[in-house]
């Protein structure tokens, strides 16, 4: 597959190295920020997934666009709680395991969708992927010590 598409606001910090016309920044329209209420209520694992979007990703979470898959993906983890406290209480129902794997993979494909694993952070210009170099490395700990 060919590279992702990087980012306008990645491009200006950049200095727009491909030289392509980018958008006018006066015509450009701000993500509206804050935190919101949940739509539909959700239980603790939700409200606190929930909470944890609005305080480490508002900078790029809209609150506007994103908010129904945050929904959705709040109240799967709910739901995954549920499940995994029936199988606690029914170890004998070994297909709920099944279904908690499955939960499981769409809760994480909705958190990386949300911009909420490394990967998908740097995919979105919110961060570096860099490995630190041995040198780096020895004199970072002779710094701590």
């Amino acid at each position: 597959m060919p590279n992702p598409p990087k980012p306008i606001e990645q491009k200006r910090m950049l200095g727009n190295p491909g030289k392509r016309a980018l958008p006018d920044e006066s015509k450009t329209i701000a993500l509206p920020t804050g935190k919101i209420d949940p739509i539909r209520p959700l239980k603790e694992p939700g409200l606190q997934l929930w909470e944890s979007v609005f305080t480490y990703g508002e900078i790029w979470v809209s609150n506007r666009t994103d908010i129904h898959l945050l929904q959705m993906t709040c109240e799967q983890l709910d739901r995954r709680e549920d499940l995994r406290e029936y199988v606690v209480q029914h170890p004998d129902e070994w297909h709920m395991f099944k279904q908690i794997n499955d939960l499981e993979r769409l809760i994480s494909s909705n958190l990386g969708l949300l911009g909420f694993t490394p990967a998908d952070r740097v995919r979105l210009g919110l961060a570096e992927a860099k490995k630190q170099s041995k040198l780096e490395e020895l004199l970072a700990k002779r710094e701590r010590y």
